[in-house]
């Protein structure tokens, strides 16, 4: 977890380690006792004192001006979206910490996905529970249920990277989309509880999240393997639902004619038929313990 006074430094250190000293334009050739760039390669690249550089890092200086920020943006090679995250640590927006409430999903969105009987969606939170889902959705995986955390499945339930031919894919976008949703806010007890038990449990989370990858949530097309009809590529959209607390709606399509389009409408059938694929083939193991709210209650 990271240092919660020194969330500039984390990041920089991080994302030097990153960036090879021949993408940045130096000379290759030597002994070198870092992965990535040296901080004195970083000061120089950037127009800064190495002492200023070193201060940065070690959270001796906390309020660097936005001027430098994007010269370190650019030396380190980060994106638009990279670069905003930077920003963000240096000015972060105070956060009240009030009693946590259960997440509520609007009834108007829940009547939505419910109607649609060929296209599985759910709603999840920005820590990835999943909130609300349709019964398309629940034929995909018994993951896809309220109560579950998805970041924990993906990385903690066999059956689940079994489904997932993108598996390594999957889980780099999930923690990736887990740091920019948290933002500077990474002193959050629900987050540091998920990090904390991901970080003892799974070394590719461990190795993910030291990376402070940030990607905001996109579409995309996932590629899985279901146990009942096979392989499907479907697109994966993800949609902001305004007026919540971060709250996503996840919306997965098929090709118009494609044989994903073909399975999925068999993979329908079958749930309309008598239940979805996992009430069929339970799985192997449970899935994920659900999330449960500070009350003791399990999220709806």
């Amino acid at each position: 977890m990271d240092s919660s006074g020194n969330r500039v430094g984390e990041y920089l250190r991080a994302r030097r380690d990153l960036v090879r000293p021949e993408d940045a334009g130096l000379p290759v050739g030597g002994l070198r006792r870092v992965p990535g760039l040296r901080r004195e390669e970083v000061a120089m690249l950037a127009g800064i004192s190495a002492d200023y550089y070193l201060r940065l890092e070690q959270g001796r200086d906390h309020r660097p001006s936005p001027e430098v920020l994007d010269a370190l943006a650019r030396v380190l090679r980060l994106d638009a979206e990279a670069t905003a995250h930077l920003h963000r640590l240096a000015r972060p927006v105070p956060r009240r910490r009030t009693a946590a409430k259960p997440e509520r999903v609007p009834t108007s969105i829940r009547q939505l996905i419910d109607g649609w009987p060929d296209n599985p969606a759910y709603v999840q939170s920005r820590f990835l529970d999943v909130l609300a889902v349709n019964a398309p959705a629940a034929a995909l995986s018994p993951n896809y249920a309220p109560g579950t955390n998805l970041l924990r499945a993906v990385f903690l339930d066999p059956a689940e990277r079994a489904l997932r031919r993108d598996w390594e894919e999957a889980t780099a976008e999930g923690v990736a989309a887990l740091r920019t949703a948290v933002g500077p806010d990474a002193g959050d007890p629900r987050l540091v509880e998920l990090v904390g038990e991901l970080s003892v449990r799974s070394e590719r989370f461990r190795q993910l999240w030291a990376r402070h990858d940030v990607r905001p949530k996109r579409g995309r097309v996932s590629r899985l393997s279901h146990p009942q009809v096979g392989d499907m590529d479907l697109h994966s959209n993800k949609l902001a639902i305004g007026g919540t607390e971060g709250l996503i709606l996840v919306v997965f399509n098929a090709e118009p004619g494609s044989r994903s389009a073909e399975l999925l409408a068999i993979l329908g059938s079958l749930t309309a038929s008598g239940g979805t694929a996992a009430q069929k083939n339970p799985p192997t193991r449970p899935p994920a313990d659900p999330i449960t709210d500070p009350s003791g209650g399990e999220k709806d």
